[in-house]
């Protein structure tokens, strides 16, 4: 059972030791595992937090983005690393510390024992965790209403379509389905649909999402976009 634990950085700085921190090694010493890190071209101290990190963990991978691919390129970049090496399972953790990575353990544990092709985790599932958690207010309202719009043209009753926290059954999901998923942030939403369309199933585990400072600077574009997509593609 080989399982990779990728994390997907930009600009995350001390954040990924955090995310490192927080991983249930005890749980995952049974399995052959490793993380891999793929920085997308930060240009503040994210490097250096992670060279910092792979020299107390050996099981550690570094990659780093010469130039900045994207989001979804660089998720891409990832599992096609898994497919090469002939890895499992893979998880998805965002390196900015806005979800906990503690919940690798119980995800892991559904998708072993299920036949789901991926697990995420759904920040919506109790909502009120949402706001406690610092979601703005736009951002919770948004979530709400694009997820209604996915789930009433996909025939699906999610509560999450927007996280970007997954773990992925590589068995089901195959490398060929990547090179039409988008480069940029509706990669998980392809990746969504695309395992609907082949009848595979989806779980959510209710998880407590973290908000700092930083905000990103899609908003109105990825909205604008998830909404199209989910109805016409």
């Amino acid at each position: 059972m080989k399982i990779l634990l990728f994390i997907v950085t930009y600009k995350a700085s001390y954040r990924v030791r955090k995310v490192i921190n927080e991983i249930p090694f005890s749980y995952f010493k049974k399995f052959n595992y490793k993380i891999l890190i793929s920085d997308d071209s930060s240009n503040d101290n994210t490097i250096k937090h992670m060279n910092n990190i792979k020299k107390k963990n050996k099981r550690v991978q570094l990659n780093f983005n010469k130039k900045n691919i994207g989001y979804g390129a660089n998720i891409k970049k990832c599992l096609n690393y898994a497919y090469q090496k002939k890895y499992n399972y893979a998880a998805m953790i965002h390196g900015d510390n806005q979800y906990s990575s503690k919940y690798l353990k119980q995800m892991f544990r559904i998708i072993l024992n299920s036949n789901c092709a991926a697990i995420t985790g759904s920040r919506m599932k109790k909502k009120d965790n949402a706001i406690k958690g610092g979601m703005p207010i736009y951002k919770f309202i948004g979530n709400i209403f694009l997820t209604k719009v996915f789930n009433f043209f996909n025939n699906s009753n999610f509560t999450d379509c927007h996280t970007g926290y997954w773990v992925y059954d590589l068995k089901k999901i195959q490398k060929k389905w990547l090179k039409n998923f988008d480069n940029g942030f509706l990669f998980d939403l392809d990746m969504r649909k695309k395992i609907l369309k082949n009848n595979y199933k989806i779980k959510e585990i209710p998880i407590v999402t973290r908000y700092g400072n930083e905000r990103s600077s899609t908003h109105l574009n990825y909205a604008i976009r998830f909404f199209f997509k989910s109805i016409f593609s």
